[in-house]
């Protein structure tokens, strides 16, 4: 079957949510990552972020992108340089509470949608041993926040009020909406 959209992201979790669903889709991932223009609300700069990303692929299907970022603190956790500053991270984030904010965008027919959702997490207190076994695993390295949800970082999370899949990096909910208002009604699609 052709590809109804263009997935605008390298993410694998992004890919493994859409697939999960049944849809088909290419990925093209956005040529550079966009930084958000922290004069805006939040919410506003990350769906920023997530339009720059679906503009910057240029394509006659519809194209979806997203970005994530982890806040505490008033402050944006993006993926961390290296691993002290995935410890600084955790060690930030250990016995809190902290906001997940995912911008989806969705370009079609000379149309762009966008919006933002946001999930509040709560870590249990970590010990510096947990967070240097949990870095020595690798997962946190290539994730915003410095942890995964969907793997071992769920032994941190004491509880989620929201969407479990915005952390992930991509709110179901909220993609299928936009993705059923630039013509791709998810349940109509699968076999």
């Amino acid at each position: 079957m052709a590809p109804r959209f263009i997935l605008a992201s390298a993410s694998p979790r992004r890919r493994q949510l859409l697939e999960m669903l049944g849809l088909d889709f290419e990925v093209v991932p956005a040529p550079s990552e966009e930084e958000p223009d922290l004069s805006l609300p939040i919410e506003d700069a990350i769906a920023g972020v997530a339009e720059a990303k679906a503009r910057s692929v240029k394509s006659e299907l519809p194209v979806l992108a997203a970005d994530t970022v982890v806040c505490t603190d008033g402050r944006i956790l993006g993926k961390p340089a290296d691993e002290a500053g995935a410890a600084a991270m955790l060690r930030a984030l250990s016995g809190a509470r902290h906001d997940v904010y995912t911008g989806v965008a969705v370009s079609f027919g000379g149309r762009m949608l966008r919006a933002c959702q946001r999930t509040a997490v709560y870590f249990r207190e970590l010990t510096d041993e947990e967070i240097r076994a949990y870095i020595a695993t690798g997962e946190p390295m290539d994730k915003a926040g410095a942890y995964g949800a969907q793997g071992l970082g769920a032994l941190f999370i004491d509880r989620i009020d929201g969407d479990f899949f915005n952390v992930m990096g991509l709110p179901l909910c909220l993609t299928g909406r936009l993705l059923a208002e630039a013509g791709i009604e998810v349940l109509r699609e699968m076999p």
